[in-house]
């Protein structure tokens, strides 16, 4: 599932790619962006924020979010492309070919009005200008709602971007609380340091790692260990839903490790 390491990472890739590079085809399969052209334009930078990509020209930016099944994948242009159904855009340059899958909220906007798709966004965990007073603002947005159970404010974009799923479960397993805790009875200082962490580590990292542990099959402490047990105590990890029925999320924990609310 992409969260907000995998929109880095592939931004990353995107930008050693493409940045610099003229387009000489530019193929945009969106109802609102297929009269677009962008033929011609040089790309000047590809970057990620939160769980939103931007590739960037000159004046304008080509807005795009991964969803659950999106991804982006570079070929060589000489060479037959896996071109589908679920192809959204075909950027290609004279040495690259990338081909955006099963992308959504696709947008072509000015460059300086991409506040507009992500202003309302807490800090990205992920920003590389990160100061304490990123910090500070995440500090303040999770404890805005004291009562609210803690998986569901670091679900939400608003406070932070870039969590998901996978981090969620992982950062309620290293503070050693139910992801049903009420905020108030968290530290949200380290709230935000734990999370903020555990993507730095893995901003890079092809296979997402929480646990330090390199050995295959111990990369998460609780997340998808529903059978194979807790790798800290080896204790049942029990698998629920969290969140109001329309927006409910699966949610991994531990009940010996984490204690406090449940389900």
């Amino acid at each position: 599932m992409p969260e907000g390491d995998t929109v880095y990472r592939t931004a990353q890739r995107l930008h050693k790619a493409l940045a610099g590079a003229t387009l000489r085809r530019a193929d945009l399969r969106h109802p609102r962006l297929s009269t677009v052209d962008l033929v011609g334009r040089v790309v000047t930078e590809v970057a990620s924020v939160g769980k939103h990509l931007f590739i960037r020209f000159q004046d304008v930016s080509l807005h795009n979010h991964l969803g659950m099944d999106g991804s982006w994948g570079l070929h060589d242009p000489r060479r037959r492309a896996p071109v589908s159904h679920k192809t959204r855009v075909i950027l290609e340059t004279d040495d690259t070919l990338a081909l955006g899958q099963s992308l959504v909220e696709l947008a072509l906007v000015r460059v300086n009005e991409e506040s507009r798709l992500v202003g309302h966004l807490g800090p990205d965990l992920l920003d590389p200008t990160w100061t304490p007073t990123h910090s500070a603002t995440a500090v303040e947005r999770l404890t805005r709602d004291p009562a609210r159970q803690l998986g569901l404010a670091l679900l939400d974009q608003t406070v932070m971007a870039g969590i998901g799923n996978v981090y969620k479960s992982e950062v309620c397993f290293l503070l050693g609380v139910s992801p049903w805790t009420p905020v108030s009875e968290v530290d949200p200082g380290k709230v935000v340091t734990t999370a903020r962490e555990l993507l730095l580590r893995n901003a890079l990292r092809p296979i997402r790692n929480t646990t330090g542990d390199p050995r295959r099959g111990r990369e998460t402490w609780v997340y998808g260990r529903q059978r194979t047990g807790c790798l800290r105590c080896g204790g049942r990890v029990v698998v629920a839903n969290q969140g109001a029925a329309s927006r409910e999320r699966v949610t991994y924990f531990c009940p010996r490790c984490q204690p406090g609310a449940r389900p």
